[in-house]
Formats: C-alpha cells, structure tokens, sequence
C-alpha cells in the first residue's frame, strides 16, 4: 500500500529557509527524501545549512534572495528550474517584526512610526504574496503544486500591541483562502493551497520580547505559557509533521484551511 505521506524527490522551496523555524524544516524534509531549495537572505547561514544538509546525504540548494524584489525571486526561479526542472511545493516561511511597529507600553497606536508599520505589512503581506506570483507559475504550468503559507497565532486572538505583525498574518490567511479557489477553479484539484499557524516557538524575532538576558522568562513570556494548556512553548520540530500532511498527498482534498499547531492556545479562554 502506497505511503500517502511520502515526499520522496519532491521539489520544495523553503523562503525563510535560514530561520529557526525554516532551517529546520530544511532539515526534516531534506531527510524524507525531498530535494530542499533553501531562499534565504543571509548567504553565509544559507550556504552553511546548504553543506549541512549535503554532509547528511541529502539533497539542499541555497540561493540568496529577497522576498520583496520580484527582479531577484525571478533569478531565483530561473536557477531553481535549471536545476530541477519543475517545483512541487512553495512553504512561505518568511517573515518577521519591528519593534517600530508595535505599540510599548508608554506609548499610543498615534505615536507609531508608520513606515515601520509599513516594513513589517510588506514583509509579511508581500514577502508571501511575490514568492506565489513568482513560482507558483510552474505549478500553474504543470496543474499541480502545494502552496503553505505561515500565519500566526496573532490572527485568531490579537496579541496586545502587536499591531503590524498580526494585521500581516491576517491578511495572509484571507489570501490563503482566496487564493485556494483561484487557483483550484483556474488550474484543477491537484494545485492546493493551505496555511500553518504556529503557536509561540522561541525565535530570533521574538526572544527579546520573551526572554531576559539571563534567559528567564519576561512578563509576556509568562502570560504566553499560562495561556498555553500545555504549559510551554513550541518546539521547531513540532511543526514536522504537519508540514509533511500539508505537502503529501495525505492531504490532497484539502485546501484553503489554516492548520493551528500551538499547544492549546487558540482554544484557551483563561476561564
């Protein structure tokens, strides 16, 4: 009987790919047999995963990119497609925030620098939407392909003062389902289009906002893990598995959907 979760020889393209979180999906899906194109903008860390992934016998690329340059992600289909001939699977990792576009404590939405509130809307917003309008041409082409895009914990329950980042991660997850329907109605049932929303894991964008120096846990940080049921936060290979069901064929009659991984908390009321 077939393996419906198996991705062996599938062409995934990871934007992000150099992040906590992306580099190690990287890993994991590299080691079920998938050839991983890792999109990064930090070449160093990308090209030092890259030969991580290779020194474990499997198979990476890295290419530098920018995911707000179109001119730049369309270099990078060129040589993903040189190389591989087709892509099957596009994961939106990318993303981020700017302490200039949350409000602290001593300060009012009024008094937000609104071209840091810019930045994050566009790296989150279009930092997913040019990758799609990029490479999901070649699964346009082949009529079949899987798209995952990252929203956040922040769409279903707005984090406090966190106003850029969670209005981006809403928007994506509206795109996502938008763009599930275009594409199904357009090109088949076989071009899918979901998203993941992770809970809170412990990154380079949010480790001062949850952690001291000292590595305790800040005022936040506390309130996160008691809203969490499972009393903690999220582990990066956590995500493993929920990823590969969105690439595989086991789940080939689902689009459109958000997938929630975060331990409880949408589902916690505090009451």
């Amino acid at each position: 009987m077939k393996n419906e979760f198996d991705i062996q020889d599938k062409v995934i393209v990871v934007t992000g790919g150099t992040g906590i979180l992306g580099s190690s999906l990287c890993h994991y899906l590299a080691a079920q047999g998938a050839k991983i194109v890792i999109l990064g903008r930090d070449t160093d860390r990308g090209e030092a995963l890259q030969k991580h992934i290779q020194a474990c016998g499997y198979e990476a690329c890295f290419f530098q990119t920018d995911v707000l340059d179109l001119n730049v992600l369309h270099r990078n289909y060129d040589g993903i497609v040189a190389r591989y001939h087709h892509i099957d699977v596009l994961i939106n990792a990318a993303g981020g925030n700017r302490a200039g576009a949350t409000v602290s404590p001593n300060q009012s939405f009024f008094e937000l620098d609104m071209n840091e509130l810019r930045q994050v809307i566009d790296l989150n917003l279009y930092g997913t939407i040019y990758p799609v309008s990029v490479f999901a041409k070649a699964m346009a082409e082949q009529k079949r392909g899987v798209i995952i895009n990252f929203t956040s914990a922040t769409v279903n329950r707005p984090m406090t003062r966190v106003v850029g980042y969670s209005a981006a991660k809403s928007a994506i997850q509206n795109f996502t389902q938008w763009l599930a329907v275009e594409l199904a109605q357009k090109y088949g049932p076989q071009l899918r289009v979901n998203a993941i929303s992770p809970g809170f894991f412990l990154t380079e964008q949010n480790r001062s906002l949850l952690t001291t120096e000292d590595g305790s846990w800040t005022e936040r940080g506390r309130k996160i893990i008691a809203a969490t049921p499972f009393g903690r936060l999220g582990e990066p290979r956590e995500l493993h598995g929920a990823i590969q069901w969105l690439c595989s064929d086991a789940s080939r009659f689902v689009t459109g959907q958000t997938l929630v991984v975060d331990g409880g908390f949408d589902a916690y009321s505090g009451v």
